[in-house]
């Protein structure tokens, strides 16, 4: 059997002619905004030509032309949080009349420019991007193009474009309700370094420590995930130099699943020896043993706010940042209760 022609690509043709994908995607749109000389127009018709490329959908590569499609760039299909976030997003979008893509954007997967494509080559108009992080090669693709996007959860210093929660008051939350049990040495598992969220939210658990004048605070970073949390929790419950650690306030829900294993490994009890606070709030977290105390956040407003942004974005209307104005909730569960004396009473 014969083999089947390799289609040409975008990329194919920016190769040929010498010119980026997108200016390609603008001359074969027939964009007359895009200020190129009249030659390399030419150039690249004939590269389109001599490949036989073939835009990936004729009516939405017309220029001006809308796929009333919206793609969400999440770092991990497997951190929960995102689950929320998604249904909302998907939700409002639904209600504009836009349809809501979900795609992973994970570290260490091949990072170009595909996503920034999505848009270029009229398959979605325009971006969700929750996976920001120092480094990204998007950003930089973003940064030289004129692309619909914001970014959610995680925010970009300086982008006018960021759709966030009251995160610092997530830590506040926490803290006061471990406070008030009369814990003085509480550990807080952060996200990876550089991540907006975890940063803010470090930072205010810190600073809220203070405030409070606890004995110590002690800081571990993990991933977003069990194995994370485990690593960390073990880190702070280990002593290092400061008062035994009585409670614990994770970054994520996954971070405090994986530190209540550590915890029982280590052959301490819940909430006996250790109380735990997770972040976010699914209803796993009613399910676990004990159940978990969390603080919960408006993460499916977050979907819904990042939508409208988004979509009035693409329609030309000045949005600027965006804070949900939803505070964050203490969901009080079995985990957490006050700390044992040096009898071993609680």
């Amino acid at each position: 059997m014969p083999e089947q022609p390799v289609r040409a690509r975008l990329v194919d043709v920016a190769h040929a002619a010498g010119v980026s994908k997108a200016t390609v995607s603008k001359v074969l749109n027939g964009r007359q905004d895009l200020s190129v000389r009249p030659e390399t127009r030419r150039r690249v018709h004939e590269a389109a030509e001599a490949l036989g490329y073939r835009p990936h959908s004729g009516a939405r590569a017309l220029a001006g032309a809308s796929t009333h499609a919206l793609a969400l760039l999440i770092p991990a299909l497997g951190n929960p949080t995102y689950v929320t976030i998604a249904r909302g997003a998907y939700q409002r979008a639904r209600e504009l009349g836009y349809l809501s893509l979900l795609a992973e954007d994970f570290d260490g997967q091949e990072a170009d420019e595909s996503f920034n494509d999505l848009v270029q080559e009229g398959r979605v108009d325009g971006l969700l991007i929750a996976s920001a992080r120092p480094g990204h090669p998007l950003l930089d693709a973003l940064n030289r193009s004129a692309v619909p996007h914001v970014f959610l959860n995680r925010s970009v210093e300086g982008s006018g474009r960021n759709v966030t929660m009251d995160v610092a008051r997530s830590s506040v939350t926490a803290l006061d309700h471990l406070h008030g049990l009369g814990h003085r040495t509480v550990g807080h598992i952060a996200g990876p370094p550089g991540i907006t969220p975890s940063e803010v939210r470090k930072e205010a658990f810190l600073r809220h420590a203070g405030t409070l004048g606890l004995d110590a605070a002690p800081v571990a970073s993990g991933d977003f995930t069990e194995d994370g949390g485990g690593s960390a929790a073990r880190e702070l419950l280990s002593g290092g130099g400061h008062p035994p650690v009585t409670a614990l306030y994770t970054s994520s829900l996954a971070q405090a699943i994986g530190a209540m294993a550590a915890i029982r490994d280590l052959g301490l009890r819940i909430p006996e020896d250790v109380s735990v606070v997770g972040n976010d709030d699914l209803p796993v977290a009613a399910h676990l043993h004990p159940p978990l105390t969390t603080v919960a956040m408006p993460l499916y407003e977050l979907g819904t706010a990042a939508v409208e942004a988004l979509v009035a974005t693409i329609e030309g209307r000045p949005v600027g940042d965006v804070v949900v104005p939803t505070e964050p909730q203490l969901v009080l569960r079995g985990s957490t209760a006050r700390p044992a004396d040096p009898g071993g009473t609680p």
